[in-house]
């Protein structure tokens, strides 16, 4: 990505709530990276971890504490007249007016929105438009979602902020803004989109960024940060064996293992080699290797492991692993 393609900048981006003296707390602590046009850059994150915080920052929202943000070339919060007009934001919760209905709202926020899309389009687009004549009040968590969305859309945005989309939806639901979102993108929109389910961020994103207590774990394509966790296999050793009647683990590519009374786990690098070694031996030597688990790197393993191991250093030790992937996979 050059840089006269990319249309969001962070750089040492920082947050701090408070006066910045004790009892202040820093939620994004050096953040740094760029989106480029119709690109979709996921944020995730577990709670707490800035998610939020930094897409406030992004939209314009509040003002850094350090660090740089640019959309479009421009800072969005000194500069928003540069930048409110070519973006939409869904907020994580928006407000509406408890008593307008669904198509009042739109034609409210419409009147605020250059060049905004026609009412009946708008909600078309979400899947709301047999929901036209019902009050805010009376819709569900997730047509609120969907309303959220709309608003977000009315201005034919060229950068889309997507705070937790589809927080609330059902699996349909879910799948329909799915689509919409790759629409967008195929039209040329970039979205920035901060999400809890992996599931999302696997189907949707180019590129993502899990965040931990302020700061990137790991960051690159999907396939780049999956690339840095190691595959598992799990059974039960055979009535009669231990561990080290098993082949040399190193010689299988395994790089450790874990042992819960009779369940084996053993971590490598390359699954192929490990899961065939350890076939071919329990095939020689005529064992039933029971409740085998077969399972490659996920994205959800690498959230974990980053979740889980910011205090004993193994987060970092993930990121150092994903930078080497990607020096691989360039």
């Amino acid at each position: 990505m050059t840089s006269n393609e990319r249309v969001i900048d962070v750089t040492d981006l920082r947050r701090v709530y408070g006066d910045g003296k004790r009892g202040s707390f820093e939620a994004v602590r050096g953040v740094s990276f760029s989106v480029g046009r119709g690109e979709l850059f996921a944020l995730l994150g577990t709670n707490g971890a800035g998610k939020t915080s930094t897409v406030e920052l992004l939209e314009g929202l509040a003002a850094p504490a350090g660090g740089q943000v640019r959309v479009f070339g421009h800072d969005p919060h000194t500069e928003r007249d540069r930048v409110r007009p070519r973006i939409g934001v869904m907020l994580q919760e928006g407000g509406f007016p408890a008593e307008l209905n669904v198509a009042e709202t739109v034609r409210l926020w419409a009147g605020c929105t250059s060049g905004a899309r026609p009412v009946g389009e708008a909600l078309d687009m979400v899947g709301l438009a047999h929901r036209r004549k019902v009050r805010v009040k009376q819709l569900s968590g997730g047509e609120k979602r969907r309303l959220d969305l709309a608003l977000a859309l009315l201005g034919r945005p060229e950068v889309l902020f997507l705070d937790e989309p589809t927080t609330g939806l059902d699996a349909e639901g879910r799948r329909e803004t799915w689509e919409l979102v790759r629409t967008l993108r195929t039209d040329g929109t970039t979205v920035l989109l901060t999400t809890h389910y992996l599931e999302e961020a696997e189907a949707l994103a180019d590129r993502l960024a899990i965040l931990h207590e302020g700061r990137i774990a790991a960051e690159g394509r999907v396939d780049e940060v999956v690339a840095s966790q190691p595959s598992h296999i799990a059974f039960e050793l055979p009535d009669g064996y231990h561990v080290g009647d098993l082949p040399p683990l190193g010689r299988l590519g395994v790089s450790g293992h874990e042992l819960t009374g009779r369940l084996v786990r053993l971590r490598t690098d390359d699954l192929q080699r490990a899961a065939t070694g350890l076939l071919v031996w329990a095939r020689d030597t005529g064992v039933e290797l029971r409740r085998l688990d077969v399972r490659g790197a996920s994205l959800e393993e690498a959230f974990l492991r980053i979740a889980r191991g910011a205090k004993d250093g193994t987060a970092e030790q993930g990121t150092q692993k994903n930078e080497q992937a990607k020096e691989v996979a360039a």
